[in-house]
This record gives structure tokens, sequence and C-alpha cells, in this order.
């Protein structure tokens, strides 16, 4: 009885979270606290010398909680520092709909030489 608790315990704490499938095909230095990293919205245009380092997919993992559109930003904005990403490009969004309480979402990592911070970008809700 106690290993059955344990293992649906394990399985629900596990569950919670939107799924995350990343690929990087250039890892460069992580980036600190202080860089700053861009969120480009379908609508915002990516610069013209930015370099894509990767990609990722947010998707539900069948039982996710926290998965609105703002919490797979900031996962995402901690795969890009990890990576050397200064840009997050939303490529594909889908909202919530009947089949899935969670943001559905596609990013690509880029890196750019220039000034982050003057980009037309999407401004993060943090609640």
């Amino acid at each position: 009885m106690r290993k059955l608790l344990f293992g649906i315990s394990i399985f629900l704490l596990t569950s919670c979270g939107a799924s995350i499938q990343s690929s990087f095909t250039e890892q460069l230095k992580p980036l600190t606290i202080e860089n700053k990293v861009a969120f480009l919205d379908l609508e915002n245009k990516l610069p013209e010398n930015a370099k894509k380092i990767g990609e990722a997919r947010f998707g539900d993992s069948g039982f996710s909680t926290d998965c609105d559109f703002n919490t797979n930003l900031i996962s995402a904005r901690k795969l890009a520092r990890a990576n050397g990403a200064n840009i997050v490009k939303v490529i594909k969004k889908s909202t919530p709909d009947l089949w899935s309480s969670c943001y559905r979402i596609s990013v690509e990592f880029y890196y750019f030489e220039g000034d982050v911070t003057k980009l037309s970008q999407y401004q993060l809700q943090i609640n």
C-alpha cells in the first residue's frame, strides 16, 4: 500500500508542470542574471544579425497546472540563459482550449550581439 501511495505521489508531482522538449545546435557561454533576455512574440520582428542556436516546445503533460504563457516564457528564459541565448522568439502559440488548459508554444533561441533592451518586445507579466 505504501509503495502504491508513493508511486502515485511521485507521478502527480512530476506531471504538474508543462512538458518541455528542447534542442540546441550550439551552446554558448551561459548568461548571468545581469544579462537581459528579450522576449519576441509572434508580431515582434527578429533583428537581422541574430544567430539561431536552438528551439523548444512547451506543451501539456496531461496533468499540467502551471503552464500559462508567462510561466512558459520564464522557463524559456532559464533555458536561454543556460545556453547563451539572449532572445526568445515565439514562433507558434496555441491558447488554452477544450482539450488543454495550457498555453502550447514553440520558441526559437537566438544570440544577438546588439542591445536587446532596444528591441520591440513582449513585456513579461509577473504576478
